[in-house]
């Protein structure tokens, strides 16, 4: 089992509140990231479930009983952090091993469970070698083994893949999903990368300020982001966000044209994703606008017009578009695809 109930939990370092109040549930077997930007308190809500911070109010239970006070080694959990942290003057099937022989386990059990693990992360070659003789990629996967052999209640990851090169960390996402898959363990992971969060998560979390701004699986978070906030922070690039009005059943852009609106009440800000404008000749569809700049990325091109009152406006292409810079575009709005927000900054 591995299911984690956050109730009201707060933390203060004095008389500054750091998390606000959190209330999550994560189900066994669930991969579950948190997410945000810098300073929103993603970590430190980690370190107070894996017990390396204290709670200061609140109750963290953990598969139905109240682990708040109890110390980091009765919790049943296992922490990979941003640093390996291995013993240079050990073999991997020493570092993998270490936590059990200092528990007393027996060696032929330690051996066994260090070859599973080593198994599971294709280590099995390396294990008589020194962490120096390793890529980063295979020291990440050594410190994840040491866990392993553990057999935690649930696996915490604070930004593992932050020392890897591009890559490294695509191949470190991938070892990561299949991992999860064959152990079907409780996993949490805390990045800055929303791709990361995007393509790991069974569920997001987004964290503001030490809030939660919106639990959600990937597909729901992209799709319909409950806030300004959530539809600015998920997605590369961006959702764009621009003004408009609502009244009598339609919406109307600043400097622009407008169609149908069926929100229950007003908005102000109308949000719509890169790929679901289309690019056509001007005075067709929502608003005009020039083309500044063009991103070619290979498979796709960002292009980035200007739209005067309504500002930049990003519009996702495949990557051989046909259009230069200083082109007159109109732009065409999926009308399914369009979200509004009101002057709270909330979906309407």
């Amino acid at each position: 089992m591995g299911s984690i109930k956050l109730n009201a939990v707060e933390k203060w370092y004095g008389s500054a509140q750091v998390i606000k109040g959190v209330d999550l549930e994560i189900s066994d077997g669930e991969f579950v990231v948190f997410v945000g930007p810098s300073g929103c308190g993603k970590s430190t809500l980690l370190r107070m479930i894996g017990g390396l911070e204290d709670i200061s109010r609140g109750v963290l239970e953990i598969d139905g009983r109240d682990a708040t006070a109890e110390p980091p080694s009765k919790r049943g959990l296992a922490m990979v952090f941003q640093s390996y942290a291995l013993y240079p003057h050990m073999s991997v099937r020493d570092n993998v091993g270490f936590s059990l022989k200092t528990s007393g386990v027996p060696k032929d059990e330690i051996a066994r469970k260090v070859d599973e693990a080593a198994e599971v992360l294709k280590l099995g070659p390396y294990l008589e070698r020194r962490p120096k003789d390793l890529s980063g990629g295979q020291r990440q996967r050594v410190a994840i083994g040491r866990c392993i052999v553990r057999d935690p209640t649930a696996f915490l990851f604070d930004e593992p893949l932050s020392n890897l090169d591009a890559a490294l960390r695509v191949e470190m996402r991938y070892e990561i999903a299949k991992l999860h898959q064959s152990l079907k363990s409780t996993m949490i992971y805390v990045t800055h990368d929303q791709v990361e969060a995007m393509t790991l998560a069974d569920r997001i979390v987004v964290l503001e300020f030490g809030k939660i701004a919106q639990v959600g699986s990937p597909r729901e978070l992209y799709e319909r982001p409950a806030n300004l906030f959530v539809a600015q922070f998920i997605g590369s690039p961006k959702m764009n966000i621009l003004p408009c009005t609502t009244s009598g059943g339609e919406y109307r852009l600043e400097g622009g044209r407008g169609g149908a609106f069926t929100g229950d009440h007003g908005a102000v800000h109308l949000g719509i994703r890169p790929e679901h404008i289309a690019v056509g000749a001007s005075g067709s569809g929502q608003c005009d606008g020039v083309v500044d700049v063009i991103e070619y990325l290979g498979a796709d091109s960002y292009l980035v017009i200007d739209c005067g009152p309504l500002g930049k406006i990003t519009q996702r292409s495949s990557g051989d578009v046909t259009h230069a810079p200083g082109d007159q575009v109109g732009l065409t709005f999926d009308a399914d695809r369009l979200s509004f927000f009101d002057g709270d900054g909330l979906r309407v």
